[in-house]
């Protein structure tokens, strides 16, 4: 039997050092997923937010894909060519 991802994913969370390394990437995980669904809802393409904030479409690609460290002024301009806001909180940990 063929384990799919989620099966995967799901034991190795079991193991306490893999899932405090899973647990700290939630906020870029929150982020992809903002822009994917912002993205998605628009029905725009990575160009077409491209050519709307005056971001690169490469770097917007990196940071869909996790490999970008955008600054908080990058994520404002996302946000408002998905016409969004952008909300920071802290909250206890």
């Amino acid at each position: 039997m063929t384990k799919n991802f989620r099966d995967s994913l799901n034991e190795r969370l079991t193991d306490p050092v893999f899932r405090a390394e899973w647990d700290a990437l939630e906020p870029e995980f929150q982020i992809i997923r903002a822009m994917l669904d912002g993205r998605a809802a628009k029905g725009i393409t990575q160009k077409e937010l491209a050519d709307i904030t005056g971001i690169n479409q490469a770097d917007i690609s990196k940071l869909e894909n996790g490999n970008g460290n955008p600054s908080l002024r990058t994520l404002e301009r996302i946000a408002r060519g998905l016409d969004m806001r952008l909300k920071l909180e802290f909250v206890p940990a």
